[in-house]
């Protein structure tokens, strides 16, 4: 599914974020930035040994040697990926939805997306962060994604976007929430 939106596009796609060719994808990595399990560690895998020496040295820029803040975003070279940057946002981990998760997974989303227009990227991958391990429900998720990224593409010039959902039911839920927002 394809939608036009001012003079950007929004595309919902099924399939491996690892494989895709757009500028930047992103990675929903934890607070240490040396990987993990699901699409983090499947990035990591993919890029190759140097994404993990520069995500150390970032990390070692953090004050004090802390975790990235969930919400927050960095970037990263691509390596051995075909995408030629790798942005790293700390999705919120699902604990019922009082402990205001949907501000900081619309963070994740916004920052990102500040991060590539900041650097000059026309052209960005998400995965559908905090969904997996996180634990986040896909429907509320969907439409926090979608919500956060329709209004940062009202509001900005960036090109494209790409919703990419690694299975059937995520794709169908993002579809049903992407209609359900126009």
């Amino acid at each position: 599914m394809k939608i036009n939106i001012k003079e950007n596009t929004l595309e919902l796609m099924l399939g491996d974020i690892t494989k895709q060719a757009t500028e930047a994808i992103v990675n929903a990595a934890n607070g240490t930035l040396l990987g993990g399990g699901g699409v983090d560690g499947a990035i990591h895998k993919a890029a190759g040994p140097e994404l993990l020496v520069e995500c150390k040295r970032i990390r070692k820029g953090l004050l004090k040697g802390e975790l990235l803040s969930t919400g927050k975003a960095v970037m990263t070279g691509g390596y051995s990926l075909p995408a030629k940057f790798v942005i790293h946002t700390v999705g919120p981990v699902w604990q019922g939805g009082a402990n205001d998760e949907e501000r900081l997974l619309s963070d994740c989303y916004r920052n990102s997306l500040q991060l590539s227009l900041d650097n000059n990227i026309n052209s960005i991958s998400f995965p559908s962060i905090s969904t997996g391990v996180y634990r986040f429900p896909v429907k509320p998720a969907s439409e926090i994604a979608l919500r956060s990224i329709l209004e940062f593409l009202d509001q900005n010039h960036l090109g494209k976007v790409i919703m990419m959902l690694y299975s059937e039911r995520d794709f169908d839920v993002y579809q049903s929430s992407l209609k359900k927002l126009l």
